[in-house]
């Protein structure tokens, strides 16, 4: 009998905001001194009141009106109780009946993803263990913003759920509402999964943990996927549980059996009034969010950017998906492009060559190096410099590597470093001529292989040329004085 994967993703992201959601503490992910940014609002003191963070509700509405939800009319703060080390209050504000976001979907790899909730709750604080066995509580996490988004078990196989994860985290980078890290923990996927027989109904759904990479999320699917088929297989049933992924292991392990709702005792938050979206009159301002507002501030998002892309410059599904897949390789191209195009008449032979060079090269090196686009050392303006440079002749593509690499290490100006190293292209006719006639005399036997047909004599000379040359050779000019020594 073989089995069909049923997924859903819980998708947690810590929002970009000034300070926390309920109190004023610093929301700074990056403070490695821990238990800097607390205060008794977030530690969960006797007689202190949260107050909402009211941009990180914004980011939120921001985040349902990109993927196409129904935002809220009304919406409410919960209670979402249980004792937990990390959890100073013994209870998180969360969002349970009255999600400020419902309803909403996400195009993944040519299917609609239904999108459940999105919801707005305070992360916990984090524990650290050391070797000894003994653990610590950093509370700088506690109370930071953390949107929650839910999906409907629409995906089938490991590649749509690490796509749409992708694609989250993408759109929240263009919405500049999280850096959706995961080496960070800006970004946590959770897994649910079951198994069915093809179209019948769904199985028991386990809930999968600690999944901090997106090569994560396909392993770990792709291990459960195994383990339930196997048990059932076996005819054994499957429990309804909690696992964490041991990266170390490549496994899922059993945490605890699943929570439902109930186990929660959910109730309002007896501190904070119902927020109202949309306007209504007599209502605090502090609980009004303008949702129209927000709708006319969305910028142009990564689909939209992908087809602008392709229609205006030209380019295939595939180069604008490299362009389009963050946000700061999407700035970078659309920079160098105004740089182009403000020193020259720009064309599309000029855009695809750029496109070319920051797809490959300039990607080969961040790849390389693990330097962020955003933190890199070439300039908008220099990448546009080298492009002209190679549009023209200037230099060859091979110096134009060498010059790229230069660029990237050191952030130099292109005309400096071809300067420096004299990368400059060699055009000159006699001087190519001279140098062409040494490398004839040098090989007799290739010539004659030349002579007697072998076209693959031919581009030996000419590698021997650019060698020689070093790389500054004109390939058009040095192939056509190739030929004409050697009839």
């Amino acid at each position: 009998m073989t089995y069909e994967p049923v997924i859903g993703l819980e998708i947690h992201a810590q929002l970009k905001t000034k300070t926390k959601m309920f109190c004023g503490s610093l929301n700074d992910p990056d403070e490695t001194h821990p238990n800097v940014h607390v205060c008794p609002v977030c530690m969960g003191h006797p007689g202190t009141l949260p107050v909402p963070n009211k941009k990180a509700i914004e980011s939120v509405v921001k985040v349902g009106l990109a993927l196409s939800c129904e935002i809220a009319k009304r919406s409410k703060f919960d209670r979402k109780n249980y004792f937990y080390p990390d959890l100073p209050k013994g209870y998180q504000i969360s969002q349970y009946d009255m999600p400020l976001c419902e309803r909403g979907t996400l195009d993944v790899l040519g299917k609609k993803v239904r999108i459940t909730r999105i919801h707005l709750e305070e992360d916990t604080g984090r524990l650290v263990h050391n070797k000894l066995g003994s653990s610590f509580v950093d509370f700088n996490r506690a109370g930071v913003p953390l949107m929650e988004l839910v999906t409907e078990p629409d995906i089938r196989n490991a590649e749509e759920a690490v796509a749409f994860a992708k694609k989250l985290q993408t759109i929240l980078q263009y919405l500049d509402v999280s850096e959706a890290n995961l080496e960070k923990g800006q970004m946590r996927c959770e897994v649910n999964i079951s198994m069915r027989k093809p179209e019948g109904e769904f199985g028991t759904k386990v809930e999968i943990k600690n999944i901090n990479s997106f090569s994560a999320v396909r392993d770990a699917i792709a291990y459960e996927i195994k383990r339930q088929s196997a048990a059932l297989a076996k005819g054994e049933k499957i429990v309804q549980e909690t696992r964490g992924w041991d990266e170390n292991k490549k496994a899922t392990v059993s945490q605890r059996l699943k929570e439902s709702a109930h186990d929660y005792r959910y109730f309002p938050e007896p501190d904070l009034s119902e927020l109202v979206l949309g306007g209504e009159e007599g209502a605090p301002e502090e609980t009004v969010i303008d949702v129209e507002k927000i709708r006319a501030s969305l910028p142009e998002l990564p689909d939209q950017k992908k087809a602008r892309f392709q229609k205006e410059f030209s380019l295939s599904e595939k180069e604008t998906e490299v362009l389009a897949s963050d946000k700061y390789t999407a700035s970078f191209f659309e920079h160098v492009v105004s740089e182009l195009d403000a020193e020259r008449e720009i064309d599309k032979a000029l855009v695809k060559l750029a496109v070319n060079y920051l797809n490959t090269d300039l990607r080969k090196l961040i790849n390389e190096t693990g330097t962020p686009i955003s933190e890199m050392l070439v300039s908008a303006e220099n990448f546009a410099e080298l492009v002209g440079l190679l549009h023209e002749g200037k230099i060859t593509s091979s110096a134009g590597k060498m010059v790229l690499e230069e660029m990237f290490r050191t952030g130099k100006d292109p005309s400096n470093i071809i300067e420096e190293k004299g990368l400059a292209q060699v055009s000159d006719i006699a001087e190519l001529e001279k140098t062409v006639l040494e490398i004839i005399a040098a090989h007799p036997k290739v010539v004659t292989d030349y002579k007697a047909g072998k076209q693959n004599a031919l581009q030996f000379l000419l590698g021997q040329l650019m060698a020689k040359t070093k790389g500054k050779a004109n390939p058009e000019t040095s192939a056509e004085i190739l030929k004409k020594l050697l009839s």
